[in-house]
């Protein structure tokens, strides 16, 4: 089924050059998800995909694009355009002065389940830095809350799980009819995309506008299963890997030969609901105006190829499968993935992520350029001189070689303290490029 109608444009951060007006003065309770969600009730199967490593090609009608045609949205589908297609990963967050003033007023969980401020948040970012996609602001843990798994965010130590996730019988207990309650990105969405459909974007010097793509996002299976696990960040993920592993049946060592029952049932039963929640959480974004969904696997570095293609590449096909089929392309993300890229490829994404410990060019050449790819600059690299900073951005753009399907973006996300001027610095050198082939 293709998307029937995309509204918009933006995407995950915008920042205009004043202060966000009227959000710290907002009125009314925020939507905030309750925290108790019950674990008795009917809990919905999901029900498997056929899964396949050749899909075909995203049927993309006229969506946000409109009239105009969207730079973004042209270069997920590796179709020719005027110059590179830019924007960051975090491109709102705690590097820019505007965020901050709204954060001493709102908790990050507030922002997030509070349409009208996520969705200002957004904007501001793409238009302070003139980027060619806003990517919603929100976080990759939300669909915990109506799972029925509580989380919160700790000052200097990030999210901290409640009650891990170490058993079948809790992994049994998660909820998969509750993502209604998850619509409050939706609505976000919703707002960025009434806002950018009705503001077409000029580069300088150029007479042909173009409409910000939207990108709605959501983590992969395997790092929001490390986030139930471990209860929390991790470095080593033993508890994951250790679910992971008692999932694998077992050969008899007796004279038959046969295969026991594997120890636990724990991490499919894990992979199934959250399959289940992430493409129903999807579909709502997609509905809203999402123009591409982003599959965040934040982590996934952390697996051998061997273990991933056995444990994680099922359930990733099948999610990315199943949100392909919504008539959006799909980017999938993972850091780390020197190793794993020919695996993530098989996934079927419309346009892979590339960090930056993996030369571009020869990235591609291994993928092949069937697929797009995003990145791949070391975000450190913005805490450079201005000449360093030019040098770096160069060398991805002349890798890259000007080929339609390159995203430019960081190879990881936007760091705090990182200066503003340095981000505005790339994107002016990407529109005065004149990579992704001929329009």
């Amino acid at each position: 089924m293709s998307k029937v109608q995309n509204q918009a444009a933006p995407g995950f951060d915008c920042v205009q050059a004043e202060p966000l007006d009227g959000l710290t003065s907002l009125d009314g309770p925020n939507r905030v998800v309750g925290s108790g969600a019950d674990l008795d009730g009917p809990n919905q199967a999901a029900t498997p995909a056929a899964q396949t490593a050749n899909h075909p090609a995203v049927d993309h009608p006229k969506t946000a694009a409109g009239a105009y045609g969207s730079r973004f949205l042209r270069s997920c589908l590796r179709q020719p355009t005027d110059r590179t297609a830019v924007w960051f990963l975090r491109q709102a967050g705690r590097y820019m002065p505007e965020y901050m003033a709204v954060r001493k007023h709102h908790s990050l969980l507030e922002i997030c389940r509070t349409p009208e401020i996520a969705a200002e948040v957004t904007i501001t970012a793409a238009e302070r830095l003139g980027v060619d996609a806003a990517i919603i602001f929100a976080d990759l843990l939300l669909p915990f809350t109506p799972m029925g798994l509580d989380f919160e965010f700790v000052a200097d130590e990030g999210p901290r799980v409640h009650a891990p996730i170490r058993s079948a019988a809790q992994a049994s207990a998660l909820r998969t009819d509750r993502t209604d309650e998850l619509r409050y990105v939706a609505r976000a969405i919703e707002k960025v995309a009434t806002h950018f459909n009705a503001r077409p974007q000029t580069d300088p010097g150029s007479s042909r506008p173009d409409q910000l793509g939207i990108i709605g996002f959501c983590g992969a299976p395997f790092t929001l299963a490390s986030y139930m696990i471990e209860g929390g960040s991790s470095r080593n993920y033993i508890e994951t890997k250790k679910l992971m592993y008692a999932s694998q049946p077992t050969m008899d060592t007796g004279s038959t030969g046969s295969s026991k029952r594997p120890e636990s049932t724990a991490w499919p039963i894990l992979m199934e609901k959250l399959v289940t929640v992430l493409v129903e959480y999807a579909a709502q974004q997609v509905e809203a105006g999402a123009d591409v969904i982003q599959v965040f696997d934040s982590w996934v570095g952390a697996l051998s190829p061997t273990d991933y293609r056995q444990y994680v590449q099922g359930p990733t096909t099948e999610l990315i499968g199943r949100i392909r089929a919504l008539g959006v392309p799909v980017i999938y993300f993972g850091v780390d993935t020197a190793s794993l890229l020919p695996a993530m490829r098989e996934t079927g994404a419309d346009v892979l992520g590339l960090d930056w410990r993996t030369p571009l060019d020869q990235a591609w050449r291994t993928l092949g350029h069937g697929v797009a790819v995003q990145g791949n600059l070391d975000p450190i690299t913005l805490f450079a001189s201005p000449d360093v900073l030019e040098a770096r951005v160069g060398e991805i753009l002349t890798a890259a070689a000007g080929r339609p399907g390159h995203i430019f973006n960081l190879g990881h996300g936007i760091v705090p303290g990182t200066p503003v001027e340095a981000v505005l610095q790339v994107v002016r050198q990407i529109k005065g490029s004149t990579g992704g082939g001929k329009d």
